[in-house]
């Protein structure tokens, strides 16, 4: 497909480097010739330096024969402009990224009425995500959704003297007495998705899926916390913790914001009624401590220095078996900083990419299966894929032990009418069944392309 970036900062830049893996003919535009250098010293995509809303720059770009056009600069109001010139220049799909929290009311008329594919708010996907998972167990470290927030994959590090240590995976189900399936084990900077004689070790990160009353079940075998949050405690008072208060309001849970800038302060207390906000440099762990983050549940790290962030989260984490949650921008350092007990990392910047991802997808897929839900997990290094099966799908009715799958392809679960199965050997997939396959296997577009 050929896709055209309009604006190239970290946004743009991750979607560049994504979309090009993905074999996608990527054109990237900006007005900056500094960063379009950094693109290009990167990554073998076409820049052109100029105006993404000037029609002759479009046309210099290829709008006529794009297929989509993302716009991602720092303006909300030119990207849509920017889609707006697009669509008459063109005939392509459009995304604008808009992330302001005053349009939040208005995103599903802007979309309708301007017609936009999709629009792209990195740091309402940053919330979103964190809202999840804070109902989970301080243990979990990344929380994905399938089946319409039916199935939920959940990533944990399996601890010291663990009754998992050394257990083999075709013997999990005797260890532990809950039916849940683990489908990719992270180790030492790798990703292995495990056969049945795959041997579990303490340190592991381990993705699984499993109905909720199993994952809890499962939580409480390995004798990990499972108690929900009920005061939360977010340093930086950014649009992700704006986002986040928003969607916390209502539950029995307190909030408390922590931001050093004071207009800042009074602008969030005067939109949040239902949160505690505070004046102060979190930095400073006596601020920290004057307001309670020995006591509170969860701590989340939203200040816009990433530095900042991880050392709060080491902070609380080295006073507190609190839940902590980490905002990283960059990626360049991410293996090291997941080495770091810095509980969960959320980086909006690579939620979006995957949210670009996903539509990407189902607009090339073939007739057949087609991807509903992606996922990127274990540091990246693997994909959670959803598809819808259909009667093009030449797997269907078949028992699982006579499927023929491709090395590195596990199928994790599949969902039948509202119900979740867990599959084992003589399961099968039935059309309209969704399922999910986890894979270190890149590029999968539809499901017949796991079958060897």
């Amino acid at each position: 497909m050929k896709i055209i970036i309009v604006g190239c900062g970290k946004v743009g830049l991750n979607l560049a480097e994504q979309l090009t893996s993905e074999k996608h003919n990527v054109v990237v535009i900006d007005n900056n010739y500094k960063k379009l250098r950094k693109v290009t010293d990167s990554i073998d995509v076409m820049c052109i330096e100029g105006d993404g809303i000037i029609s002759a720059t479009l046309d210099e770009a290829g709008i006529k024969d794009a297929d989509l056009l993302i716009a991602t600069t720092e303006s909300d109001e030119k990207n849509v402009l920017c889609c707006l010139v697009a669509k008459k220049a063109g005939n392509c799909q459009t995304i604008a990224r808009i992330r302001n929290p005053k349009y939040t009311k208005e995103i599903r008329n802007i979309k309708d009425e301007l017609n936009l594919a999709m629009i792209l708010n990195p740091d309402h996907a940053a919330a979103s995500e964190i809202a999840r998972l804070i109902r989970y167990p301080s243990s979990v470290k990344k929380s994905d959704t399938f089946a319409k927030g039916r199935v939920d994959m959940l990533t944990v590090e399996i601890p010291k003297e663990s009754i998992l240590d050394g257990c083999k995976i075709k013997e999990l189900h005797r260890t532990v007495h809950c039916n849940i399936l683990i489908c990719a084990v992270e180790r030492d900077g790798e990703v292995y998705i495990p056969t049945g004689d795959f041997i579990l070790r303490s340190g592991d990160h381990i993705s699984f899926v499993g109905k909720r009353s199993q994952q809890m079940e499962f939580f409480k075998e390995l004798k990990m916390a499972t108690g929900v949050c009920k005061s939360i405690m977010i340093v930086g008072g950014g649009n992700i913790a704006i986002y986040l208060a928003s969607m916390l309001e209502g539950l029995p849970v307190s909030i408390k914001i922590i931001d050093s800038d004071l207009d800042r302060c009074n602008f969030i207390s005067d939109l949040l009624d239902h949160v505690t906000v505070i004046n102060g440099d979190a930095s400073d762990k006596d601020v920290l401590l004057e307001e309670g983050i020995e006591n509170v549940d969860a701590v989340i790290a939203l200040t816009g220095l990433d530095e900042e962030n991880i050392m709060i989260s080491l902070y609380a984490k080295s006073i507190s078996d609190c839940k902590v949650i980490t905002k990283i921008n960059r990626i360049n350092f991410e293996d090291v900083i997941s080495s770091l007990n810095v509980g969960s990392i959320i980086n909006p910047k690579l939620i979006s990419a995957d949210s670009i991802t996903r539509h990407v997808r189902g607009m090339q897929n073939s007739l057949g299966s087609n991807v509903e839900t992606l996922y990127r997990i274990a540091s990246g290094k693997a994909e959670a894929l959803e598809f819808r099966v259909t009667k093009d799908f030449k797997g269907h009715s078949i028992p699982l032990m006579d499927m023929k799958l491709k090395e590195n392809i596990i199928l994790a679960c599949i969902h039948r009418q509202g119900n979740l199965i867990i599959p084992g050997g003589h399961d099968y997939l039935e059309i309209n069944d969704t399922v999910v396959i986890v894979t270190t296997v890149t590029g999968l577009d539809e499901l017949n392309d796991c079958l060897a």
